[in-house]
């Protein structure tokens, strides 16, 4: 640790593990509520949870990126945060209108807007909260004593982030177009802004843990999550097929959603390919096993899962199925998931200055909650290719395929049970970790930057 004020990254990274595990507990009632075990309706409806799962999901990813952003950014400017106190107060801010909008899901406080459901008055507030934040990082960069491309992208991925939330806080009368401009926030942040924010992550990571130079490390990376970024854009066009929007969304969609998996594919044979060229010399090999596995399961959710329901003559059938839940679950762990826990991995031994580099619980971490999302994947993949069949092909009522495919979350809960596993593993070697330390400084170990780059 080479700066002070790196330290606050560590409590935005325990505040992401709290709520991912929160997060999870909600998944878990849902759960069991697909297979009719639904005691907690009178306290706890279906909607309810599912709106509590997906926005913690959303907070807690948050959370890991300005971590992520308060550790690097002094790094990389080389220089002290501007304001480290304002940093603190952004993130006990952040965390209470987080708990208040959870608690107030319970209680029908919300504006009922799938993925939107935060109330309008919370809005505000998070604007102000992400707005500070922008300008505590933006400042130090802009103070500092070098300007790397890594900074640049991670700042504009972020900025780009927040100027995209402020069009679902516009209300429209028609249904068409709030539809379409909510998309804006949603598609945009997941398929678009937010993979800048991975690509930084992943290129301050392969520069790190490959000792690979700078320079062909974020010219080729760069390129790649360009592509990514343009296919995403476009590629929102595969939400507008049935809204009313004029039809050549169609194509747009269909042709640029088709575009996305040779982007994600290019991001992860380069991550390897940069892994291989580095030669894996770096001690964390929990922190590298997170960030190629990152790349890898990215493309497999975000690319090649996306891909495989987003074409019309697909989409048409599978739209609003579990088919959807399918991607969405596996896209969201590869893509930022475990671009965070590739980042906490990395960061916390140069916080504590405790070099718990491979132990059994950060192995059994990752391939417990890998597997266990693979096989949550998998049953998501036989209950929506069942729902497609029995309700849009042959014309089922939807309550009666409900009951038809119950048996598959008994398989999705135990599959849910080995990633709860895994995350427990994980949060267990976090805690182990113990506080950062002011002695932890210049504790990174050397084994790669001492040596000379790789070209």
């Amino acid at each position: 640790m080479k700066f002070q004020s790196q330290k606050i990254a560590y409590w935005f990274f325990a505040s992401a593990m709290g709520l991912l595990l929160l997060q999870i507990v909600y998944g878990f009632i849902m759960g069991f509520a697909r297979i009719g075990m639904d005691g907690l309706h009178e306290w706890i409806p279906f909607n309810t949870a599912r709106a509590v799962h997906t926005n913690l999901l959303v907070v807690w990813l948050l959370l890991g990126f300005m971590g992520s952003a308060y550790f690097i950014i002094p790094e990389e400017a080389d220089r002290e945060l501007v304001w480290p106190k304002i940093a603190w107060l952004q993130l006990i801010s952040f965390l209470v209108v987080g708990v208040i909008a959870v608690v107030g899901y319970h209680f029908n406080y919300w504006e009922g807007r799938k993925f939107l459901e935060i109330p309008r008055p919370l809005d505000y507030l998070v604007v102000v909260n992400v707005l500070t934040f922008l300008a505590n990082i933006g400042l130090t960069i802009w103070k500092g004593k070098r300007f790397t491309t890594t900074a640049i992208v991670l700042y504009f991925g972020l900025l780009a982030a927040a100027l995209l939330y402020l069009p679902g806080m516009i209300d429209f009368n028609n249904q068409t177009m709030d539809s379409f401009y909510r998309w804006w926030v949603v598609h945009l942040w997941v398929e678009g802004v937010w993979e800048l924010i991975m690509g930084a992550l992943l290129c301050y990571l392969l520069i790190k843990l490959t000792g690979v130079d700078r320079e062909v490390v974020e010219k080729w990376l760069y390129i790649i999550v360009g592509l990514t970024f343009l296919s995403g854009i476009l590629g929102t066009g595969h939400h507008y097929y049935y809204i009313g929007a004029p039809r050549y969304w169609l194509m747009i969609g269909g042709i640029f959603s088709a575009l996305e998996p040779l982007a994600f594919l290019g991001m992860a044979i380069y991550a390897l390919a940069m892994a291989k060229k580095g030669g894996r010399r770096h001690p964390n090999k929990a922190a590298l096993n997170w960030t190629l596995g990152s790349a890898i399961m990215s493309f497999v959710g975000a690319g090649f899962l996306g891909f495989a329901h987003t074409l019309p003559q697909v989409n048409m059938y599978t739209h609003g199925t579990l088919v959807t839940a399918m991607h969405g679950h596996m896209a969201f762990w590869g893509a930022y998931a475990m671009i965070n826990l590739a980042m906490i991995a990395y960061v916390l031994p140069i916080l504590t200055g405790r070099k718990l580099w491979d132990n059994a619980a950060s192995g059994y971490a990752f391939w417990l909650s890998n597997i266990g999302m693979v096989a949550m994947t998998g049953a998501f993949a036989v209950a929506g290719i069942t729902q497609v069949n029995l309700e849009r092909r042959m014309g089922l009522d939807f309550l009666a395929v409900q009951k038809e495919i119950e048996i598959h979350f008994v398989g999705l809960i135990l599959a849910a049970s080995l990633f709860l596993l895994g995350i427990c593993f994980y949060v267990y070697n976090f805690w182990r970790f113990g506080l950062p330390t002011d002695e932890a400084a210049q504790s990174d170990v050397r084994a790669v930057e001492d040596l000379p780059p790789v070209l």
